[in-house]
């Protein structure tokens, strides 16, 4: 009688997983036809878009002459706008940006190096660019 339940036990093991594995399959078509129709469609969508502008008749009076008076100088009063009208204003000028700290340190760092500045010249500038920092 034990005999009998192991193979009907592996045979429901594999059943089970046999039927989980179609599910999962067969969920994961569903998904990839779904995505494909709306891709299509999206697609014919846009193509119907960019061929509705072509081919059509232009609208009415396109190549035609110009109204009369078109292109005409306006009627007196209509003068030319005063000097600077629709411009920006202009740009008010910021402090003059001089070379930054770090800069200036380096600088003179290179002209100590050099033997440019002796080692109490080097400290003065070093002290005097720190302190108008």
């Amino acid at each position: 009688m034990f005999a009998r339940r192991r193979p009907l036990l592996r045979a429901a093991a594999v059943g089970g997983t046999a039927y989980v594995a179609g599910r999962h399959m067969a969920n994961k078509q569903a998904e990839q036809q779904y995505t494909d129709e709306d891709q299509e469609a999206r697609l014919s969508a846009l193509e119907q878009q960019q061929s509705s502008g072509y081919g059509q008749p232009p609208p009415p009076g396109y190549g035609q002459p110009p109204p009369p008076g078109y292109g005409q100088p306006p009627p007196p009063g209509y003068g030319p706008p005063p000097p600077g009208y629709g411009q920006s204003p202009p740009a008010e000028p910021g402090p003059a940006a001089g070379p930054s700290i770090a800069d200036q340190l380096n600088q003179l760092v290179e002209l100590h190096n050099q033997g440019a500045l002796t080692d109490e010249e080097f400290a003065t500038a070093k002290a005097s660019v720190l302190g108008s920092g």
